[in-house]
């Protein structure tokens, strides 16, 4: 995060002795990122937030991934992972299912409707992505509101939990990434501001109402951490006391929610790239959205994208909303995913380049990965692919 926030009880100064009300000290933990050397955080718990009392295996299945070989563009229908009730019973960190993933960056999804354990990702940042529903994120920061449209980011380690609110599925877009994501760079001014030119400022970026100051016992805790040739492993701490047992904090590392109704879109005489969409930064990866707004006023303007071959990345797009028109006739519609995979030149679906002459507006919303190293598929990819996609823009199938 670019900029410093403070909550509940903390001493006058750093590293310095932190007592309750009785003259007991307070713990002091540092969350940081590089080894010291980036932005961190402050906690002051009640107890030891390093005492566990056991260390059991999680069981973290449907984690392998096969190529996307022989290579071809790819649809993924998210909505057909999860048929009637099932998500009733269903969280949102043990119920995700693989969608696609690289040594960078892993993407999921799930449908859920029950409060998830307390979970912590030891691997990298999570941005996760609200369809649809709304929770309440729980952190050892404090409290969180998610709702539609949101972006929930999680810096590593960070333990919390989510508690869907109402009736309805909450629906989330998982990116799990190997390394920190953080507000595009080109964004950022220097000392971490963002800048006047950026399509979103600090006061989008909502911080945690907290801390919870929780109290209990022999608390399990879900990791995700690495094995040793870089697989995905999982690990359920029991801690001794309650994570959420902080009474104050401070710094510029924290989870924070961004409304992609906050996004403010970047528009042009003729149509822009897709790096005018990103929003945030991982390494090895881009996270961009696609948003209502008007299009280009060239005379001569064609709205929808040109044609394009991704020479360095795969491109990931997860449609959420409206109407997407480069994508018409293809059986995309809200919920898909698309993958178009470096060496393919992709673009608007037969019709659309000229159906977008005279447009004005556009009504849609997508949330698209780039990848910078190939993408592979997981068994939630596998279980939704429309096994016709790759053929749509010839309107017809393989030679015989």
């Amino acid at each position: 995060m670019p900029y410093y926030r403070s909550a509940g009880d903390i001493p006058p100064k750093r590293h310095t002795q932190h007592r309750d009300a009785d003259g007991r000290l307070r713990f002091e933990e540092l969350m940081g990122e590089e080894g010291f050397s980036s932005d961190s955080s402050l906690l002051y718990h009640r107890e030891i937030p390093s005492a566990i009392t056991d260390s059991r295996p999680w069981d973290l299945t449907g984690q392998n991934t096969t190529a996307n070989h022989p290579l071809k563009p790819r649809h993924f229908k998210l909505h057909a992972l999860w048929s009637g009730d099932d998500w009733h019973d269903t969280d949102a960190v043990t119920g995700r299912r693989l969608l696609l993933g690289n040594a960078d960056v892993r993407i999921s999804y799930v449908v859920a409707g029950t409060a998830s354990p307390f979970y912590r990702d030891g691997i990298g940042d999570e941005c996760v992505y609200v369809e649809a529903g709304s929770a309440t994120v729980e952190t050892v920061f404090g409290t969180l509101t998610a709702r539609p449209g949101d972006y929930v980011l999680l810096p590593r380690a960070t333990t919390h939990r989510w508690l869907p609110q109402g009736d309805q599925p909450l629906r989330l877009y998982c990116v799990e990434a190997n390394s920190h994501i953080s507000p595009a760079r080109r964004y950022l001014s220097r000392n971490g501001q963002l800048l006047e030119h950026a399509p979103y400022c600090e006061r989008d970026l909502h911080g945690p109402n907290g801390p919870l100051l929780a109290t209990g016992t022999d608390v399990d805790v879900y990791v995700k951490h690495r094995g040793p040739r870089g697989e995905v492993l999982g690990t359920v701490f029991t801690q001794a006391t309650h994570p959420f047992d902080v009474v104050g904090w401070d710094g510029c590392l924290y989870p924070y929610t961004f409304s992609v109704h906050d996004f403010e879109p970047l528009t042009g005489r003729v149509h822009q790239p897709p790096p005018a969409h990103q929003v945030f930064d991982g390494d090895n990866f881009v996270i961009c959205n696609f948003v209502p707004r008007k299009v280009d006023y060239h005379p001569l303007a064609i709205p929808v994208p040109y044609y394009h071959s991704n020479v360095d990345s795969d491109e990931v797009m997860f449609y959420c909303g409206g109407d997407y028109e480069a994508r018409k006739g293809s059986g995309i519609g809200p919920g898909s995913v698309s993958l178009h995979p470096g060496g393919h030149a992709h673009g608007p679906q037969p019709g659309a380049y000229e159906r977008s002459i005279g447009a004005e507006f556009f009504d849609e919303l997508a949330v698209m990965v780039d990848t910078f190293r190939p993408l592979e598929l997981g068994e939630g990819a596998l279980a939704a692919e429309d096994p016709g996609y790759a053929w749509t823009w010839a309107g017809r199938g393989p030679a015989a």
